[in-house]
């Protein structure tokens, strides 16, 4: 991780188990992983292993712009710890800490070079907050 990474958190009123089962399964993934209303995941697959490759498809509904995200996992510690590396070689680690009213989700990433850096804990914090909000209510 670079010394400018940036964290963001959130804490999902679901036991461990089932945050990191919404949190790595594709059929979830596509559920809630994207960070405004108007876009949505239309793909997601995973191989959660070290070595590892996962993709997910992020697309405005209404088809103007997509983008794929991807990587490869470094570290995979069952309900514990996921860390990987992006195609543009910037890290990421997500922590999973099970507490007695749920589960903190801790993500912790390398910026990229283009967008400030308030605009991307902006967009990974509202991504987090759709896992919080799908998951609690499925």
């Amino acid at each position: 991780m670079e010394n400018n990474a940036i964290t963001v958190e959130t804490t999902v009123n679901s036991p461990v188990e089932k945050v990191w089962d919404f949190w790595t399964n594709p059929e979830h993934i596509t559920k809630w992983s994207f960070a405004s209303p108007d876009w949505h995941t239309p793909y997601a697959d995973n191989d959660l292993r070290v070595g590892g490759e996962f993709k997910s498809t992020m697309a405005a509904k209404d088809g103007s712009m997509s983008f794929d995200f991807g990587g490869t996992y470094t570290t995979v510690d069952l309900l514990k710890k996921i860390e990987y590396t992006l195609g543009d070689g910037r890290k990421v680690s997500i922590i999973f800490d099970a507490l007695s009213e749920g589960t903190r989700v801790t993500e912790t990433f390398d910026p990229e070079g283009t967008n400030p850096i308030e605009m991307q804990r902006g967009g990974w914090q509202a991504i987090l907050d759709n896992f919080k909000k799908y998951t609690e209510e499925s």
